[in-house]
């Protein structure tokens, strides 16, 4: 997260977003604590900053309030910045790193010291572009920020100064001649300024106003001061009095005119300048049709002040003489044996861009060294798809424009550059044409599908006057013909794509035309092992595609095609009669990585092996495109268990299955994975019947053992539980006897969730304490998160909600670590239920909605119903009635048709106290009634007495105020024989309930020592 003061304040992403901080009370606690980021502001300060002398009776809580409103408001913007806001003695500091506040960033450039004037201009023009305005200009009478708005204005005048110098010194006197005649005005006094801007002035040919204003300066100075000229002027005036006219002029650029805009390329336009400033030679390189043209010419466009004595662009156009073709451009002729190129740029500060370097790439490297070393004003900008390869050569890597991410509304896909890029040039082509709802999702799948390159889309765009984005995003699967012409002008390899890359093909050797086309039966890139083992090449060659900006060598190592490259060479493939044999060859390499991850997924190279299949996860589906065989997809099926991925699972076991009828172990193994699949996905089929018929053609006893548990596993809480207890018993006899210490852990695991549905806590800590332990010397992460889950809901039973939430946000740690997404969800909301029994109900709130959103995103449909439920238990406990119905009811059809009966005691239940809440005595008992039929149904005695408590609370309402207390007893009779009394946080409607009957009969119900669960969970609430 990043601040500003240098203007009004503001807050901003990371990625650059605003963040809203509301109220000026807020905002003002923001602007104290940014006067001293890192720093601790006392409480005192921050009092008197905010209320002066008239703060409020509780000046300390009302400023915890605010700081808890400011933590908030981070938060919002952005996930961790509440942390950014620490309490530490004798008050509060904002935790903001030196590159998070604007005003610091301006005083570490103000800091820096440089020879070069160019690197000096450079670095303080980026100090003061960070000013908006005034510094804390919201406030500019605020004592708080009285002495950093001096420091920080003076620093800015002194940053305006040296910037100043540091142009004249580069040339450019007239420009800040003009731009310093205000700041002078409004500082007559500073005398270093106004030297700067007498000198400027006198050098752009403007003596007899440097004369003039240096003889008013000097009566200002008597008049106001009673001071003479200080020695920086006095020696200013003598020089202007000995110097001669003004510099002639600098020649006129030789540039081409831009005919549109630049779009999504300012920070590499800021980049390719830093570098020049720095560096002689500069070579931008990238893929054909990236743009490394239109960037060269905007890059030197703005630097052309940098370099006034010339800036030229050579378009390397024929294989000719470069030199001659460079002589040419500068109005010279290079002869044999002559120097007039190196004798017309000795002595110059120059810039000199090479375009189109790639195919003249020896001779065009030979002449800008041989200009560099014989010129050392001389700076030189190259374009080419490789590296020139000499000494001092700095490379900036042009990549494609922004992507857009996977949202499709228009104003989030306005963000990205390629997006703004192709709509600007469709509704040049196509007046009227617009980014809307309606165009919004095509236009991504066009610039995703184009990887963002901008010849590429631009071309495309030209085809949506005739095509229209739907049918052109449809037809890019033929992208050549699609795309084959409608831009005329400009070079002959640049108006087709096939001719951007064929451009590219005919620079290559054989040996690298054999593995480009070999790397296109790749989907999503491939490793060096990959590209080597199933295109038969090696590490050189790939490094030579690479320098050709035709494969891409990522961040993590692997070698990726851009989609068009690809798509090209797939072409070149066929041609040369090779596809089957590589697809074959490829599909059994992922295989083999498949069936390899699969044995380490269970262990401590878990995390390892997951990144590794995320990597792979378009090849391994390409694999099994491709005719992979059946124990491919059970190799997998771990995988795409671990990561939510059940959809994807579903349709590649479906297919496998129709691709393989004959029965084999593999096939029974596939046919248990798919109900597997099939019960995660939540359709609404009944568990139990699911479980029955996998089971029936198991022979294997191991084989069936594994899959007992699996199966009771998955939606352990839904179907019947006693069946379920069972199936894990005799599969937990079958681990042990066979020493499987992963299978006999993660039973252990399940058996302690369904000790937890019929109310036996001993056994549950029993279990869960062993899986613990188990997968603990196993290294396993997702056994980690699956043993202690148990212990979570044994600790909110127990009424140790800090033990519950340690365990929850070290198991949220571990899931997000392994990118768990079902099992991320889960933790949030368990986290949201602790929020809820503490009393942190704004808390709680955020956490389940988070929970949803991230389950909804993964089609988690159990952590989806958890965290809607827990929404319903928050707004009932917020009092908002018709939003926890509706919460609640929302969940009711699904786990009627999955045979979730523990799940509908407990909603049943909290409806119910809904109905009491509103004083619908009938409605509450028809519920309660409902809810404890299925808690009877699965016995669990805490489940029954949640039902038979709500009960009371009908009865009571209804003035059957002797039967209701005896209901009371009963249930807490039930708790207390399960070890389970109610903990004093979940009390509520206990006492509400025991409350009224007092109050109406006298009669006191006996609730024992800790009654109610108005938000209580229940087993029944979620999946392991």
């Amino acid at each position: 997260m990043r601040f500003g003061v240098l203007g009004p304040l503001a807050v901003w992403t990371d990625a650059g977003a605003p963040v809203r901080v509301p109220e000026a009370k807020v905002r003002t606690l923001l602007a104290v604590l940014l006067t001293r980021p890192g720093h601790p502001v006392s409480v005192d300060r921050l009092i008197d900053a905010l209320w002066g002398d008239r703060p409020p009776r509780n000046a300390i809580g009302t400023l915890q309030a605010r700081v808890s409103q400011l933590r908030r408001a981070l938060e919002e913007g952005e996930p961790g910045g509440r942390g950014l806001v620490a309490a530490r003695p004798p008050g509060y500091a904002l935790d903001a790193g030196p590159d998070a506040v604007d005003a610091a960033r301006f005083a570490a450039a103000l800091g820096r010291e440089a020879a070069d004037p160019l690197a000096r201009k450079r670095f303080l023009g980026d100090a003061l572009a960070l000013w908006r305005g005034p510094a804390f200009a919201d406030f500019a009478d605020a004592e708080f920020a009285r002495t950093a708005i001096i420091e920080l204005e003076e620093g800015r005048l002194v940053a305006l100064e040296r910037h100043a110098r540091a142009r004249l010194d580069l040339g450019e006197h007239a420009a800040v001649a003009a731009e310093l005649a205000a700041p002078a005005a409004r500082h007559p006094l500073r005398e270093p300024l106004q030297a700067l801007h007498l000198r400027a002035l006198h050098l752009s040919g403007r003596q007899g106003e440097a004369f003039a204003g240096y003889h008013a300066l000097r009566e200002r100075l008597a008049e106001e001061l009673g001071a003479d000229p200080g020695p920086e002027l006095a020696e200013l005036h003598r020089a202007m009095l000995a110097e001669g006219p003004a510099a002639p002029p600098r020649p006129a650029p030789r540039l081409p005119a831009a005919l549109d805009e630049l779009i999504g390329r300012e920070d590499a336009v800021d980049q390719g300048r830093a570098l020049l400033a720095g560096h002689r030679l500069v070579t931008l390189t990238g893929p054909g049709g990236v743009g490394k043209t239109r960037l060269a010419v905007e890059i030197a466009s703005r630097s052309l002040a940098d370099h006034p004595d010339g800036v030229w662009m050579v378009e390397l156009t024929a294989p000719d003489d470069v030199a001659e073709q460079v002589a040419s451009v500068l109005g010279l002729r290079e002869e044999p044996g002559g120097t007039p190129l190196t004798d017309a740029l000795r002595g110059r500060r120059a810039l000199l861009v090479l375009d189109n370097c790639e195919h003249v790439l020896e001779p065009a490297a030979e002449l800008a060294g041989r200009l560099l070393a014989a010129a050392p004003g001389l700076r030189v900008l190259a374009t080419s798809r490789e590296p020139l390869g000499i000494a001092g050569e700095r490379l900036q890597l042009v990549p494609p424009l922004d992507l857009p991410g996977p949202e499709t509304a228009p104003d989030g896909l306005r963000e990205s550059s390629a997006v703004r890029l192709f709509v600007a040039r469709a509704a040049a082509a196509c007046p009227g044409f617009a980014l809307d709802a309606d165009t919004a999702p095509w236009v991504a799948a066009i610039c995703r599908r184009l990887d963002g390159v901008p010849l590429a889309l631009e071309l495309a765009a030209t085809r949506v006057r005739a095509l229209g984005v739907r049918e052109l995003a449809a037809r890019l699967d033929d992208r050549f013909r699609v795309l084959a012409d409608g831009r005329r002008g400009g070079p002959a390899r640049q108006r087709t794509l096939r001719a951007v890359i064929d451009w590219s093909w005919e620079l290559l050797t054989g040996p690298e035309r054999v593995a480009l086309r070999r790397l296109a039966v790749h989907a999503g890139g491939c490793t060096l092992d990959a590209a080597e083992a199933v295109c038969d090449t090696d590490v050189d060659v790939l490094a030579r595609l690479v320098d050709r900006s035709l494969a891409v060598r990522t961040e993590e190592g692997r070698y990726r095609l851009l989609e068009s490259v690809a798509a090209y060479a797939l072409e070149r493939l066929r041609e040369a009669g090779e596809e089957d044999e590589f697809r074959h060859r490829h599909a059994l390499h992922y295989t083999g990585l498949a069936e390899h991850a699969a044995e380490r997924l269970r262990g401590p190279e878990q995390g390892h092996w997951l990144k590794r299949l995320d990597h792979e996860a378009a090849n391994l589906r390409a694999a099994l495109g491709n005719g992979a065989g059946i124990g491919s997809v059970n190799a997998l099926a771990w995988y795409w268990y671990l990561r939510g991925r059940f959809g994807e699972a579903r349709r590649a076991f479906a297919g496998a299955l129709a691709a393989h009828p004959q029965a084999s172990p593999a096939r029974t193994e596939a046919a248990t994975w798919l109900t597997v699949f099939t019960m995660l996905a939540g359709e609404g089929v009944d568990s139990e019947e699911l479980r029955q018929t996998a089971l029936a053609d198991h022979d294997d006893p191991f084989a069936r053992a594994k899959a007992e548990w699996l199966l009771s596993h998955v939606h352990w809480a839904y179907g019947d539980l006693a069946v379920n207890r069972r199936r894990v018993d005799r599969a937990l006899t079958v681990f042990r006897k066979r020493e499987d210490r992963w299978f006999t852990a993660a039973a252990l695991a399940t058996r302690a969730n369904l000790a937890l549905g019929h109310g036996d806590l001993v056994a549950l800590e029993r279990d869960a304490v062993e899986s613990v332990a188990l997968f603990a010397e196993l290294g396993d992460p997702w056994g980690r998160l699956e043993a202690s889950d148990a212990l979570v809901r044994r600790a909110e039973i127990a009424g140790d909600y800090a033990e519950a939430a340690r365990l929850l946000r070290e198991g949220l740690r571990l899931a997000e670590e392994s990118r768990m997404w079902p099992e991320t969800s889960f933790r949030l909301s368990g986290l949201g239920r602790v929020a809820l029994l503490t009393g942190a109900l704004g808390e709680a709130r955020d956490l389940h909605e988070r929970a949803l959103d991230l389950a909804r995103r993964h089609m988690a449909r159990s952590a989806e119903e958890f965290a809607e439920v827990g929404l319903g238990l928050v707004a009932r406990a917020r009092g908002d009635l018709d939003a926890a119905e509706r919460h609640l009811r929302a969940r009711l059809d699904w786990l009627r048709g999955i045979g979730g009966t523990a799940g509908l005691a407990f909603v049943h239940a909290q409806l119910g106290f809904v109905a009491e809440e509103r004083g619908d005595a009938v409605r509450a008992l028809a519920l309660h009634t409902e809810g404890l039929a299925a808690a009877r149904a699965v016995g669990d005695p805490r489940a029954i007495a949640l039902a038979l408590e709500g009960l009371a609370g009908a009865r009571s309402l209804a003035g059957e105020h002797a039967a209701a207390a005896r209901m009371l007893a009963e249930a807490d009779g039930l708790r207390a024989a399960a070890g389970a009394a109610l903990p004093p946080a979940e009390r509520r409607d206990v006492d509400r309930i025991a409350g009224r009957i007092r109050d109406a009969s006298g009669v006191v119900a006996d609730t024992g020592e800790s009654p109610s669960p108005g938000e209580s969970s229940s087993p029944g609430e979620r999946e392991p």
